[in-house]
């Protein structure tokens, strides 16, 4: 973590990067199994997908209640708890006899899951000033990205080695083994037990969520990273599919290929401070989504699988240029509520998410990957431009 920061304070970071590493394996674990779990249950690509789009959309719409529940009892107990309470989703999913059921279980732990990230960003905000929050936020999506790269190789290897059912009692052991971690680390961290800024007390669900939704400048970016979600990740969920059924790879090997994507991620954390000085926040914005065209390009029209490996890389890092972005400024949409912005943020991000997989699937099927990945480089480089204007206009009325 940052020189700036205390050891305390870089121990309880590195505890919550270690839960959004196990909720970004979550997300992505089951992308490479939906071919078996066709095979398994007798099953539509439309219909399997549902474990994707049913996670996203329970993590999407309990944010509502995690955000407000978070700026009253405190952020960090509650990524605590809820980090322990995803292992009986991961349990449930490991006993799963219908692809029903199992659809079931993913909705359960994106419930549960709901509460860690955005929660954990929130803390961040509410401990860490301004100038260096951007860099922090990157290093701590270090496990948030991990996961991504974890859940799709251990998807691909699960499933084509032990079993699918195997993936998720992984899972429920590293739940079960942060969320204790987390709740010694509440006993002996005076940091971790702090609560939102003086304000907040006394204020209802709906008051809290009016305060983020009444500013204009939040309602963009819950606009913007909805879209973001919905065209970068009903793309990327298909990815593993696209090249088993096209190219006749492994799911393996598919899972390793989609775990480049999480490779470019770690670059960017990386790099983060030195683009962050170099090109500014409008700068990162524009150049991510010129790299998220270009890549989707490349996996489109790549005559060989092998264009998929570079074209993931710089997805990774196309997107967290992005990404890191929106999540920055999403921390001070409302600093009296931050929790409940930062959560609000997250459920549009992860409904967006929801419809796209939905649409990317059916676009899939009627018009091919080709169709599903030029639509999406086309909206991310229009989602990355139109926000890098955004930003330049917002310095420009506060220079003014």
């Amino acid at each position: 973590m940052s020189s700036t920061l205390s050891r305390e304070h870089s121990r309880a970071i590195t505890l919550l990067s270690l839960a959004a590493m196990a909720s970004g394996t979550t997300g992505r674990i089951c992308d490479p199994m939906l071919v078996e779990l066709g095979h398994a249950f007798a099953a539509t690509p439309a219909q399997t997908s549902l474990v994707v789009s049913g996670f996203a959309v329970a993590y999407g719409v309990a944010q509502a209640f995690f955000g407000p529940l978070g700026d009253r009892l405190g952020k960090y107990r509650l990524v605590a708890l809820t980090t322990l309470a995803c292992t009986l989703g991961a349990l449930a999913a490991l006993a799963a006899q219908s692809l029903g059921q199992l659809v079931l279980a993913r909705i359960l732990i994106g419930i549960t899951a709901a509460g860690i990230i955005p929660l954990a960003m929130a803390w961040i905000g509410d401990t860490v000033p301004y100038e260096h929050r951007q860099t922090t936020l990157a290093r701590y999506l270090v496990g948030q990205i991990s996961g991504v790269i974890a859940g799709q190789f251990l998807g691909g290897l699960f499933t084509d080695t032990v079993g699918w059912r195997w993936a998720f009692a992984f899972l429920a052991a590293f739940y079960l083994v942060v969320g204790l971690l987390m709740l010694a680390e509440l006993r002996r961290n005076a940091l971790a037990i702090a609560k939102a800024p003086p304000g907040t007390i006394g204020l209802g669900m709906v008051a809290q969520m009016r305060q983020v939704v009444l500013r204009p400048w939040a309602r963009r970016i819950l606009l913007v990273v909805f879209l973001e979600g919905g065209a970068l990740f009903g793309a990327l969920a298909l990815i593993p599919s696209y090249l088993h059924l096209r190219f006749d790879l492994e799911l393996t090997v598919t899972g390793l290929v989609m775990g480049l994507f999480g490779l470019g991620g770690l670059s960017y954390t990386f790099l983060s401070r030195h683009l962050v000085a170099r090109f500014g926040e409008a700068g990162l914005s524009l150049r991510g989504g010129v790299l998220l065209a270009i890549s989707m390009g490349m996996l489109a029209f790549g005559p060989h699988w092998v264009w998929a490996m570079p074209a993931c890389f710089l997805i990774g890092i196309g997107y967290y240029m992005l990404h890191n972005t929106l999540q920055t400024n999403a921390t001070q949409m409302a600093p009296e509520v931050r929790g409940t912005a930062v959560s609000l943020f997250a459920s549009a991000f992860f409904l967006g998410q929801s419809a796209g997989v939905a649409l990317a699937a059916w676009l899939m099927v009627a018009r091919g990957g080709v169709a599903v990945f030029s639509l999406a480089g086309a909206g991310l480089f229009a989602l990355g431009l139109g926000f890098s204007f955004m930003l330049r206009a917002r310095l420009r009325a506060e220079a003014a």
